[in-house]
């Protein structure tokens, strides 16, 4: 009898089922993976849903202190610059210097950027955040009507709201992206695209409704 005959048998795995193997741990691998991914990606929209409603809520109580909107602030400035996040207008006295830009985070005391390291879009009417006249309670009146339109897409004839005086926008993980509604809340038009979530559109949309807008002014005493 051989050496190689003798004792006891050795056992191991061939490279077949070693490849088997390694598919296995790969598949398990990358639907783990998946699975994390699908689960950061619920939070961070969780998460950017509740700063947009932190921020409806901080618009509101500025306009209730104030009897006004704040500006936006200039979207083109750097950290290193001292104005940065705050409202974009010459003085007290004067008319803003835009009315698309982003959220004042500064003026607000809010976080500067959503879950994706983006600062907020602001859309704010210039009627809503003008100075008061003399001796006004408010920069605007239960009458003053917004010119802001949410579709349900871009080329929709469905308005979810219309005659807004401000929207704030998060644009997802996608950023800035490519597809025709993701565009139409980035160009700086009247109207702003809020829908069900898709590949090619992942933007959060929130707007200040006129009813609660003026409702809280009245309770702030500063309408009618």
């Amino acid at each position: 009898m051989t050496p190689t005959q003798s004792g006891s048998q050795q056992y191991g795995f061939s490279l077949v089922e070693l490849a088997i193997v390694l598919v296995i741990v790969a598949l398990l691998t990358s639907g783990l993976l998946l699975g994390i991914s699908a689960q950061r990606n619920v939070a961070e929209n969780a998460d950017a849903q509740r700063q947009l409603e932190n921020v409806r809520e901080a618009l509101l109580g500025f306009a209730m202190a104030n009897g006004r909107l704040p500006c936006p602030a200039d979207p083109t400035l750097t950290n290193a610059d001292a104005t940065v996040g705050t409202e974009d207008r010459p003085n007290a006295n004067s008319a803003c210097n835009r009315i698309y830009g982003v959220v004042p985070w500064v003026t607000l005391g809010l976080p500067e950027t959503d879950p994706w390291g983006r600062r907020f879009t602001y859309f704010a009417n210039a009627s809503f955040t003008a100075p008061l006249p003399p001796g006004a309670q408010a920069s605007f009146t239960l009458s003053t009507a917004g010119n802001a339109n949410i579709r349900d897409s871009a080329g929709s004839a469905n308005y979810i709201a219309s005659s807004l005086p401000a929207v704030i926008v998060s644009h997802g993980s996608n950023g800035i992206g490519t597809s025709v509604d993701e565009q139409e809340n980035v160009n700086s038009t009247l109207t702003f695209v809020s829908r069900t979530p898709g590949n090619d559109f992942d933007d959060l949309v929130v707007w200040i409704v006129p009813s609660i807008l003026n409702a809280r002014m009245v309770a702030a005493g500063r309408l009618p």
